[in-house]
């Protein structure tokens, strides 16, 4: 049986989607300036969802009880050719309900945990591998 501190879970299920965005935006306010300049050279959205669509989930090949937190959609700029034009901007997707729900399972804060998954989604962008993320602990 896991225990889930009744405070922290009201907390968090009383959370708005504005008040999540807002802890997002601080995290890529606090990008140092030259990751910020090289997201916006990069034409990178970055957008808050309540949770991922049947499609992102598929498109990761989330199976049963996989849980998606974030997901970055597009070329990270060192694989782009020179035939990479006319191309809708990579999109970062941040997802409220299952940081939330992660949060309260794990007792982890709600702000660093958004932190961690704002990072590694950027970090995506910049062509790192998920299995290279886990070394350095996102």
């Amino acid at each position: 049986m896991v225990s889930i501190d009744a405070a922290k879970v009201i907390w968090m299920s009383g959370m708005t989607l504005r008040e999540f965005e807002e802890l997002v935006a601080r995290v890529l306010d606090d990008l140092p300036p030259d990751f910020a300049r090289k997201l916006d050279e990069g034409n990178v959205g970055v957008v808050v969802k309540d949770q991922p669509t049947e499609e992102e989930l598929r498109q990761v090949g989330a199976g049963p009880g996989t849980t998606l937190l974030g997901l970055y959609q597009g070329v990270p700029p060192a694989r782009r050719t020179i035939h990479y034009s006319l191309v809708l901007p990579d999109n970062i997707s941040i997802y409220k309900e299952p940081i939330e729900r992660f949060c309260a399972e794990t007792g982890d804060g709600l702000p660093e945990t958004v932190r961690k998954v704002v990072l590694h989604e950027i970090a995506h962008h910049f062509g790192i591998p998920d299995k290279r993320l886990r070394e350095l602990g996102y």
